[in-house]
């Protein structure tokens, strides 16, 4: 049927599937003579195990997607990839998706690959209206395919940073609607900032004709990301939505999925892709699925969210212990922020002493963010740079509740969390009397002067 099985399959039971699906592949074939440049010879039997000696690779030189006729087990590989994967995607809440395609490429490539395809159809445009959020692979994307990135700033509502939709609308006006080749927007980001106002952006896209992209990086994962995009494809324009493998099915680093609600436009993109592409990725995210199943996923996706909640009330009781605050940010599914203001007010270096200490201390993942940092990512400067804004108020730190995370790795984040702002408190208490020893001193010396 093309479906994620509901229970997942044992380890041995994925094998053996896999190694039926490689004797389908000329290489594995008895008595095979390859003549070619590209005959799936591999050196290494620890390499050609490894890949459960499914060598080929997946499509062919003009079409990612396409089917190669010595390749019929890699080829198989790859449509049942796409296909599990498109149902986990409507299980997740697109349900209207109609297509989509592993690519080897991360999420940043995988964008580009998408801005190419749109070239093709908008020759003259040469803009892309991107609401800030400040990440540096989508804002290359943008820069590698050979667009110039229109930055919208954020709105502070509260303490979250919103899309300015009147901003958006205004920057189209202003550049001509066939200028501009789309709008990319994000879902899945660091608090404070929240997921773009999709729907509107989608009423906005298809009133003036032009093409939206979505960065759902690590949305799979949040109900919320996912019913954003589907309501906006349902009122207004989607043409597609990027998201990471690693991030949202606990594979390695090195693939994307690109899903689209038109099946002509995501087979225009993948037959954008030039050559053969690495099997890699789609072997890992099939196994990966198979071995959960969809039942499996499901859970993942409750227990995630549990942990959100769990997180949120913990983090809260925390930042209240030290005098600080747990940004609101009710529409961020996934991330959550504190305050910094103590140690910002203090000593600007305590706050980015407060990230050096965490990760010293094994905690990877939380995004210590200072005031005022000024960034320069290809010749463009932000103001803010990390916290989504010219000048948010305070500093703060970010963590995140994203899928296989467990109780153990948030209780001890807390504890360890706990002791790192104890001690920054007391070095910045130790240098404030330093100083105000210091200042004594010298009014000392130039009262006896």
């Amino acid at each position: 049927k093309g479906k994620c099985p509901e229970d997942g399959w044992d380890e041995s039971t994925i094998e053996l599937f896999l190694h039926e699906l490689a004797i389908m592949d000329s290489n594995n074939f008895l008595g095979n003579c390859g003549v070619g440049e590209r005959e799936g010879r591999v050196a290494s039997g620890l390499v050609a195990r490894r890949h459960y000696r499914l060598i080929h690779g997946i499509g062919r030189s003009g079409d990612i997607s396409a089917v190669q006729p010595k390749a019929a087990g890699s080829s198989l590989l790859n449509k049942l990839t796409n296909s599990v994967v498109l149902d986990i995607i409507k299980l997740a809440g697109v349900r209207t998706v109609t297509n989509c395609f592993v690519v080897p490429m991360a999420t940043g490539m995988s964008l580009t690959l998408c801005f190419l395809t749109l070239r093709h159809k908008r020759p003259k445009a040469k803009y892309i209206i991107w609401p800030r959020i400040d990440q540096k692979s989508c804002f290359k994307s943008m820069i590698t395919a050979g667009f110039e990135p229109v930055v919208v700033e954020n709105v502070l509502e509260g303490d979250e940073l919103r899309t300015d939709v009147e901003a958006v609308e205004a920057k189209i006006k202003a550049l001509g609607a066939e200028n501009i080749l789309c709008v990319h927007s994000t879902t899945s980001c660091f608090a404070p900032r929240v997921p773009d106002r999709l729907e509107e952006l989608a009423v906005v896209c298809a009133n003036y004709d032009i093409p939206h992209i979505v960065n759902n990086a690590y949305g799979v994962q949040s109900s919320k990301c996912m019913h954003l995009i589907q309501q906006g494809a349902r009122v207004g324009r989607i043409d597609a939505f990027v998201q990471s493998l690693d991030k949202n099915f606990m594979v390695p680093v090195g693939g994307a999925v690109i899903a689209g609600f038109s099946e002509s436009f995501i087979q225009e993109i993948s037959k954008m892709y030039p050559g053969r592409a690495s099997a890699s990725p789609s072997l890992d995210v099939l196994i990966t699925l198979l071995s959960l199943g969809a039942s499996g996923y499901k859970q993942l996706l409750k227990e995630r969210k549990e942990m959100f909640s769990y997180l949120s009330s913990e983090l809260k009781k925390l930042a209240d212990n030290h005098n600080e605050r747990l940004l609101d940010t009710p529409h961020n599914p996934i991330s959550l922020a504190m305050s910094l203001k103590n140690l910002d007010e203090n000593n600007d270096a305590a706050v980015t002493q407060l990230g050096s200490m965490l990760f010293t201390r094994q905690v990877s993942g939380a995004r210590v963010v200072p005031c005022g940092t000024v960034q320069t990512v290809n010749n463009y400067t932000f103001k803010g740079f990390m916290s989504h804004a010219n000048d948010y108020p305070c500093a703060y730190l970010n963590a995140a509740s994203a899928i296989g995370i467990k109780k153990q790795d948030v209780d001890v984040f807390l504890k360890r969390l706990d002791k790192c702002l104890k001690t920054s408190r007391k070095e910045a208490k130790q240098e404030k009397s330093v100083n105000e020893i210091n200042n004594s001193n010298t009014d000392t010396e130039h009262l006896e002067d």
